[in-house]
């Protein structure tokens, strides 16, 4: 098994995850979780071609330069990605206004289907 199929399966994980967090009520917690899958199947995708980055500005840039700017993605993945950071920012942090349903539902679709487009991409 190589390196990029045991990332994907860490986003996988989270995704398990952010769904028993949002079928918890736990929205902020499922939010973060949804972002973490992306973050981790980005890397995969990225490592795939021999690229490792740590800073989450960092792998998100490269994704787009690499794979969406390239087309092998569709140029809404930047939007979705961007929307996903945005709400795990919030969640994590912001104590004022919290994650409603609504906004973890649509989160956890966008992220199920990044993950999925990406391990497709890989063929796994």
């Amino acid at each position: 098994m190589n390196e990029y199929t045991l990332i994907l399966e860490k986003a996988e994980s989270k995704l398990k995850t952010a769904n028993l967090n949002f079928s918890a009520g736990q929205y902020d917690d499922a939010v973060s979780r949804a972002y973490y899958a992306v973050f981790h199947a980005l890397g995969a995708c990225l490592l795939s071609k021999d690229l490792s980055f740590s800073s989450h500005s960092q792998v998100i840039g490269a994704f787009n330069r690499e794979f969406i700017k390239k087309g092998d993605f569709p140029k809404t993945f930047s939007k979705d990605i961007q929307i996903l950071f945005a709400d795990r920012q919030s969640g994590d942090y912001d104590i004022i206004t919290p994650i409603d349903s609504e906004t973890a539902k649509k989160d956890i679709e966008i992220a199920t289907n990044i993950v999925q487009s990406i391990k497709n991409y890989l063929i796994l």
